[in-house]
């Protein structure tokens, strides 16, 4: 919008404000002289517009405005100075009358007003030499404002992968994922299990030819919440995040391989994830610690110095990407997995500037040029990670990639002229694994056979499954009982959040749901029927559990961007905390004695904890687990835990005797068997996994010079 005041030249000239998706482009000077801070005013003394002000003094608008601009009429503004917000005080008013005889009409001529007297020299006033300086200015600055203007109006965002050449680079059985460019954009590296098992990988673009860099020597190389490869500015070397099995943070690192082949060895020790500078001269890394402390230097730093910018607590900063210029390090901030944007911050610190506004799974920030931001995201209702780009300047998100075409990682040369890209198809299908009576022994895991394309978080109740299917945008609920397969519950745009809690009777289930950026609690019959809106008031996530008594459902919601975990009763009261510190997924004893929940993720592990159901801390073994692992299940009896446990890809089912902290291994499922989900029978008897398979290649994009 562009709108112009001049006022009173003799005092002041104010000219313009042009704005733009919010943002204000120009300002013209002089500005009017800044007022005092506006004192405090009684309600019945206050006049709070300028129609009330008009109206006490019997006056239009018109012309009490003159009076304030020509005759120092007391009038406050607030302080978000808006135009047109202003107020008086009628005290004030009566006093400013009093001390004149006189005022200036409507037309100019002095006319008496009552209570008015006048004050020696006010009536009209001759030109002033000042006018022809104000009037030159305002001349000059409207100008430029509309020169920018007509920039402004003639901008059109245009798609920077419209016209690029599409070219497929690997086409393996298994995964190709995590791709990275050097800097050059010739060389290629990306992680891929081709020869049974993950690792570094390395092709010249347009050779055909790729070679193994890690040959088995490195044991854990995924994490896909971070941005795992890189290249060093020479393009000699290829960095890799990795973690030592069984161990904690302290043993997460970047190490190097050379490109051509050689022994890998440590490149950055206790750094997490690194970025250099176009020019190569600086350096941005970050910790595995809380809140992943983001360190510049100059060059490969000899100690770690200090942090430019260190995230709350129990949010995480990942994805550190320089600008073309180096005047910005852009980065992912929220709560993993899916409550993150993408901000900036200067390389010498100060507050972070948010750049996105998704709110979602948001990873893999590039920039192409110094305006120019390609990042991949989830949309609202779960699905994707699709491509975005976006003008860093105007911030309005642009999907690039048509149809349903997944990408799971991206990355992009320092021209901008070529990116890599992961196309994924991940397939998920849902497994029975039979105990016996002591859970000694474990039978082979055998498939279940569903009527639908997709079946994922898997529940088990009294003689029957619950999981959910995915058909597009749209998810719905099923139930499998007796060989028969039923639909529960679906509606269009619905994002099931989580997994169904079932109630400790098998009669109800309780469910969240995101619709239209509002997330609702549902409970219904399981049979499908009598479903129905518990609460609307919070911003759920995640699955939901029944409290020990069946009057109310435990669920994670966010309050301030912390995650809590909430009761939400049946009888309609107002939903209360629970636990007041970081706490996600809940898992209820069968007894309904004890809650454990899952603590903030400090690097790439986090902690079990526990309450009773009267909210009272309790005591349990020292358990840490890997990211994505939260989901644990009782036994029955209350006394035993299933959990996940492993690689952040690859993981078994583990039993915890709570009362000891013994830990006994359950399930040796092979490499290619990825749990990422299951749950347990409430007789202790079945398990059911829901097996994840990616498939994915890496495709490069060549995009016409710009």
């Amino acid at each position: 919008m562009l709108y112009f005041a001049v006022a009173d030249w003799e005092t002041e000239a104010t000219i313009c404000v042009l704005k733009s998706h919010n943002h204000h482009l120009l300002t013209a000077m002089p500005e009017p002289p800044s007022q005092a801070t506006p004192p405090f005013v009684k309600a019945e003394d206050r006049l709070d517009s300028w129609k009330e002000i008009a109206a006490y003094l019997n006056r239009d608008v018109t012309t009490v405005q003159r009076w304030e601009k020509r005759e120092r009429m007391p009038v406050h503004r607030h302080v978000h100075d808006r135009i047109g917000s202003v107020y008086a005080s009628r005290a004030e008013l009566d006093d400013w009358r009093r001390s004149r005889s006189r005022t200036v009409s409507e037309n100019g001529a002095d006319v008496p007003a009552p209570g008015l007297t006048p004050e020696p020299g006010s009536g009209s006033r001759g030109p002033s030499r000042w006018t022809p300086i104000a009037l030159t200015a305002a001349m000059a600055t409207v100008a430029i404002v509309l020169v920018v203007w007509l920039q402004e109006a003639a901008y059109v965002w245009r798609n920077p992968i419209a016209d690029a050449r599409f070219q497929r680079v690997t086409d393996f059985e298994g995964l190709a994922e995590a791709t990275a460019l050097s800097h050059d954009g010739r060389l290629l590296a990306f992680l891929s299990d081709r020869d049974g098992h993950i690792d570094v990988w390395v092709t010249q673009v347009g050779s055909g030819q790729f070679h193994n860099l890690t040959m088995g020597s490195a044991p854990e190389l995924v994490n896909p919440s971070i941005r795992s490869l890189g290249f060093t500015p020479d393009g000699s070397f290829v960095t890799f995040w990795i973690r030592r099995q069984n161990a904690g943070n302290g043993d997460i690192s970047i190490w190097s391989v050379p490109t051509l082949g050689g022994e890998p060895r440590p490149y950055l020790e206790g750094a997490a994830e690194l970025d250099w500078s176009n020019d190569g001269s600086r350096l941005a890394y970050h910790t595995p610690g809380p809140g992943d402390p983001l360190f510049v230097s100059n060059g490969i730093p000899t100690s770690p110095g200090q942090p430019i910018f260190k995230a709350e607590a129990g949010l995480h900063s990942h994805f550190p990407a320089w600008s073309p210029d180096n005047k910005y390090i852009y980065l992912v901030l929220g709560s993993p997995p899916d409550k993150l944007d993408i901000w900036r911050i200067k390389p010498t610190g100060g507050t972070p500037e948010r750049i996105t506004s998704h709110n979602g799974t948001v990873i893999y920030p590039v920039l192409l040029d110094r305006r120019t931001l390609l990042y991949l995201s989830t949309e609202p209702d779960g699905s994707g990670p699709w491509l975005y780009g976006m003008d860093v300047e105007r911030r309005i998100a642009h999907r690039l990639s048509p149809g349903l075409d997944r990408y799971t990682s991206l990355a992009a040369s320092d021209d901008g002229r070529r990116l890599a890209l992961t196309l994924a198809t991940p397939k998920r299908t849902l497994w029975r694994v039979h105990l016996s009576k002591s859970a000694a022994e474990v039978a082979a895991p055998v498939p279940f056979s569903l009527t639908t394309v997709t079946g994922s978080s898997p529940r088990l109740g009294p003689n029957y499954l619950l999981y959910i299917s995915s058909t597009g945008a749209n998810e719905s609920i099923w139930k499998v009982n007796a060989g028969t397969s039923k639909q529960l519950w679906d509606k269009d745009g619905a994002h099931i959040l989580g997994s169904p809690g079932i109630s400790a009777d098998g009669e109800w289930i309780a469910f969240s749901v995101r619709e239209d950026r509002k997330t609702m609690l549902y409970v219904m019959k399981a049979d499908g029927t009598q479903a129905r809106i518990l609460t609307g008031s919070l911003e759920l996530e995640g699955s939901a559990v029944w409290s020990s008594d069946g009057k109310a459902i435990i669920a994670t919601a966010f309050d301030r961007g912390v995650p809590h975990l909430y009761r939400i009763f049946l009888d309609g009261r107002a939903p209360a905390v629970f636990v007041s510190e970081y706490s996600v997924n809940p898992a209820a004893a069968p007894d309904g004695g004890l809650v454990v929940y899952s603590g903030p993720d400090i690097g790439a592990n986090f902690l079990l904890k526990a309450v009773t159901s009267q909210a009272a801390p309790h005591p349990v073994p020292p358990l840490t687990l890997t990211r994505g692992a939260r989901h644990v299940a009782f036994l029955a009896g209350g006394q035993t835990l299933v959990v996940l446990r492993g690689e952040i890809q690859h993981k078994d089912l583990w039993l915890v005797e709570l009362s000891t902290g013994a830990q006994r291994q359950l399930t040796n499922f092979p490499p290619d068997f990825n749990i990422l989900d299951f749950d347990i029978s409430p007789d202790g008897r079945d398990l059911v996994v829901e097996r994840v398979q990616e498939h994915s290649d890496v495709v490069l994009m060549d995009l016409p010079r710009r």
